[in-house]
């Protein structure tokens, strides 16, 4: 179980490294009320989104080793390190600092996420699934995503839409964990051949893109409270739900669901808490980044 948790470990800091270059990037460009697919090209002609680009691939090698080698029920719920990760990052990236609070916030997710962990004990490896298992999980999930991305739409730019783009996110990265899982099995089992030619390979590359640019779209919408939490707590549930269904993994279940309980509402008031603080508000609301020039933050006087 070691190697699982180290090659998860080390995503989630890819991950939280390439939020905080993808959030600069992405309020650099002009904003739109709909779903921009010119927003990706717009974000291709900055540097620091494309750095932040080479940190998700480096997620997804170590995500994919993490998954190759343990359960989904206990690598995915490592992610929600991420979040206080990303603060840490940030913190140092923009000559910030946590507050006591932001401290003490980062340790009740941590203690949280170890208490989850350790009373659930999840277990089990299965290698293949029936289709008889993907078909509906996929239906489910797509079909959530479309509301989500509907829900999103009707709404006017604020915490709603940010927390509908997070969900959709959220929906979207657990989706492509459970894809992936099975093509790295596929690909140990049959080679780069066989890897090639199932269809998860390509399910979970549509899903990637997919939560790539609903992620964009849900840090253009609203606060970082609104959709982090939404992201973070989402993904953990989602992939926890599809371990257990999809992949046949388990838990234990009895009296130890009161502490998994506990640990879960731990983790709920440190992210919340975590993305309340003012660096993680100056985050999401940065000044616009004018060509050629340094950010506001970098520049200690506001952006023209």
């Amino acid at each position: 179980m070691l190697l699982p948790v180290l090659f998860a470990l080390g995503a989630a800091l890819s991950n939280a490294l390439a939020t905080v270059l993808q959030r600069k990037a992405a309020l650099t460009v002009p904003k739109s009320e709909g779903l921009r697919v010119g927003l990706i090209l717009d974000l291709l002609r900055r540097p620091v989104w494309l750095v932040g680009i080479v940190a998700v691939i480096t997620a997804g090698v170590c995500q994919a080793v993490a998954l190759a080698t343990g359960p989904i029920t206990v690598v995915q719920p490592l992610f929600v390190l991420e979040l206080p990760l990303a603060l840490v990052i940030a913190a140092a990236l923009l000559q910030g600092r946590l507050s006591r609070t932001g401290w003490l916030a980062v340790a009740t997710v941590v203690v949280g996420l170890g208490v989850v962990l350790f009373a659930a004990s999840p277990a089990g490896n299965r290698t293949q699934v029936p289709m008889t298992h993907w078909i509906p999980a996929v239906a489910v999930c797509v079909a959530a995503i479309a509301a989500l991305v509907v829900a999103a739409l009707r709404r006017p730019e604020g915490r709603g839409r940010a927390a509908c783009f997070g969900l959709a996110t959220a929906i979207s990265y657990a989706m492509t964990a459970a894809l992936m899982k099975t093509s790295m099995h596929t690909l140990d089992d049959g080679g780069i051949t066989a890897f090639f030619t199932t269809w998860q390979t390509y399910g979970f590359a549509l899903f990637g893109v997919c939560a790539l640019f609903f992620l964009e779209n849900a840090m253009q919408s609203g606060p970082l409270v609104a959709s982090q939490p939404a992201l973070t707590l989402g993904d953990a549930c989602v992939s926890l739900a599809l371990g257990l269904t999809v992949y046949a993994e388990y838990i234990r279940t009895g009296w130890w669901l009161v502490p998994q309980l506990l640990g879960a509402a731990l983790i709920a008031a440190g992210v919340l808490a975590l993305s309340r603080l003012p660096l993680a508000r100056a985050l999401a609301s940065e000044e616009k980044e004018q060509p050629g020039e340094g950010t506001a933050a970098d520049a200690g006087t506001p952006a023209p």
